[in-house]
């Protein structure tokens, strides 16, 4: 049985944004702010440390925010985490749920419709939830494309929708814009977050403008 994911609020970690605070000190104040959902991303750590950091986040967590690690399953599946969340360019999505089984949740990248295809192509069950984006262009990812805007964005949850899956928005989300995403099923944020100096309020602020 998976765990259940209350994606309103999804925040996604960044150690350098977040210094000089440690990610789990974020995260446990963006939790007590309104955060429903965490994903654990470093791109420039090591699998041990991206394993100790999950470790880290994973000791924070209140009961009922799903714990998700960006991209390395192996990682996932050793710490025990709640799902993992891939992107176009990483292991493909059928055999991910492969390795991690029917009892992990499964998020993926899609920014267009072809990308949003590939997710409604797979058996159902296979993904549990995408991220859509970037809503607008965002520093945080520079490489994610050109945004999709809000109406975009909205068209592509829905389509979502009817294919059963849930949906995120993610992509330059502040809580001044955070009311102009709609259709989706949340939001997800990073810097948003983990660069406020103070988290908590600013999940608090996000929460509102939904």
């Amino acid at each position: 049985m998976r765990p259940p994911l209350d994606p309103t609020l999804y925040l996604v970690t960044d150690t350098a944004l977040s210094a000089p605070r440690t990610v789990p000190d974020v995260v446990r104040a963006a939790v007590a702010g309104g955060v429903t959902a965490v994903q654990v991303r470093d791109k420039t750590a090591s699998r041990r440390e991206l394993y100790e950091l999950t470790l880290a986040v994973q000791a924070v967590l209140d009961p009922g925010v799903a714990l998700f690690v960006n991209d390395a399953v192996d990682v996932a599946l050793l710490a025990g985490a709640d799902g993992v969340h891939v992107g176009q360019d990483d292991l493909p999505p059928a055999e991910v749920r492969a390795l991690i089984g029917p009892d992990r949740l499964l998020g993926l990248s899609a920014g267009s419709d072809d990308e949003l295809a590939v997710a409604l192509a797979l058996p159902r069950g296979t993904v549990d939830v995408v991220g859509i984006g970037p809503v607008w262009t965002t520093p945080t990812k520079p490489d994610a494309g050109t945004g999709l805007g809000p109406e975009g964005v909205a068209a592509l949850a829905a389509a979502a929708r009817d294919g059963g899956l849930r949906s995120v928005a993610i992509g330059g989300i502040s809580a001044e814009r955070a009311s102009q995403v709609t259709g989706v099923d949340g939001i997800c944020v990073v810097s948003a977050v983990c660069a406020a100096a103070d988290p908590a309020a600013a999940a608090r602020a996000l929460r509102a403008a939904r």
